[in-house]
Formats: structure tokens, C-alpha cells, sequence
């Protein structure tokens, strides 16, 4: 996993398109564009709340990030993790792969406290976190509206860091 870098943000914004039809990653119900994603980009700081990408062969596979919670400054200890794959890399271990490098430089960035906002209905996912010790800290049922179904969203979350 390395830092991304601005001529990776078509390859991010790919991977993240690619979730958007399956309507079990992303709240965004059309696809995005690489423009409507750069002021996103220039948020991550690469030692406060970094975007990383995995990259074999030359292609990014998937990526990383952290983000503030809340934007407000008693939170900043805590931040929100995201982690999307490319479709023909999911299942097969790198989820769980960028998790342990991700929690594993949350000291170094001064985290205390890491959340996933997940759809319930992503089982993958809150697997996932779950096997790392996140655990349910909350559920907004029904929160949100796609295709004209309503799904629920889980929060979890674990303490890294004292």
C-alpha cells in the first residue's frame, strides 16, 4: 500500500463507480466523476487522514482511506475508515489485507478510534470488520432510499488506541 497521488484518482474513482450498481457499498445511486471527487481527494492528508491504494503490476487493485469524523475538533482522534476493491479482486483476502495495514498505522496518525458506517444489508463487509473487533456501536434503519427500496445503516466501531 502506498500514499495515492492525484494521477491515481481516475483508477480510485473506477473502483468506486464500480460499487455504485450493486447498491451495497456507496449511498451514491449514480455514478461519480474524477472531477466531482478532487476537493474529496485534496482532504486526505498522507500523515493525518491518508488515501492509499494497493497497487499490483502497475494497476490499482483497491484503496484506502481515512477520513475525519464529523469535522469537529473534539473528534479528532477518531476517523472514519472506507476500503473499496475492484470487483474481480473482492473476496479473495485483500480486504482483510488493507485492513490490518490500515488499523496498523493508526498510531502513527494519531487515531484513537476507527468507524465504518456499513450497509446492514453488507454482510462481506461487516464480517470483515468484525473479525478485526469492530463491533455494532449503532443502526439508523432505513436511512436511505435506492430504487425505491429503504436500507439500513450500521455503525461500527473499535478502539485502536488509548
Amino acid at each position: 500500500m502506498r500514499f495515492a497521488v492525484e494521477s491515481d484518482l481516475p483508477a480510485i474513482v473506477a473502483i468506486y463507480n464500480s460499487t455504485v450498481p450493486t447498491r451495497q457499498s456507496t449511498a451514491d445511486t449514480d455514478m461519480v466523476s474524477v472531477d466531482s471527487r478532487e476537493e474529496w481527494f485534496s482532504r486526505h492528508i498522507p500523515n493525518k487522514r491518508p488515501l492509499l491504494v494497493h497497487e499490483h503490476d502497475g494497476r490499482i487493485l483497491a484503496w484506502v482511506s481515512f477520513q475525519s469524523f464529523y469535522g469537529r475538533p473534539a473528534y479528532d482522534h477518531t476517523a472514519e475508515i472506507s476500503i473499496y476493491i475492484a470487483p474481480e479482486h473482492r473476496g479473495k483476502g485483500l480486504g482483510r489485507m488493507l485492513l490490518a495495514e490500515a488499523l496498523a498505522m493508526t498510531q502513527s496518525l494519531n487515531i484513537k478510534t476507527v468507524i465504518g458506517f456499513v450497509f446492514s444489508h453488507n454482510e462481506p463487509s461487516i464480517r470483515l470488520l468484525s473479525s478485526f473487533g469492530f463491533e455494532t456501536w449503532g443502526k439508523l434503519p432505513d436511512v436511505a432510499e435506492m430504487d425505491g427500496r429503504e436500507y439500513s445503516l450500521s455503525i461500527l466501531g473499535k478502539r485502536v488506541n488509548e
